[in-house]
């Protein structure tokens, strides 16, 4: 993933979190994923390629 960097001005904080907010609201849930995985990419490098282990347990229901 390629991260174009831009740099916006505005004169208030309120109004960079207002365009933060739209930035973020315009993404698809496949875009914002994509992002999470990237930003974890770069956080933890040497652990690229591990997955997250999927543990299920069946566990029978005492009847009363």
């Amino acid at each position: 993933m390629r991260v174009e960097k831009v740099a916006r001005i505005f004169r208030s904080f309120a109004e960079a979190d207002k365009a933060d907010f739209q930035y973020h609201h315009s993404l698809t849930p496949e875009q914002r994923l994509d992002i999470l995985g990237e930003l974890i990419r770069r956080a933890h490098p040497d652990k690229t390629g591990q997955r997250i282990e999927k543990v299920c347990r069946i566990i029978k229901l005492q009847e009363d």
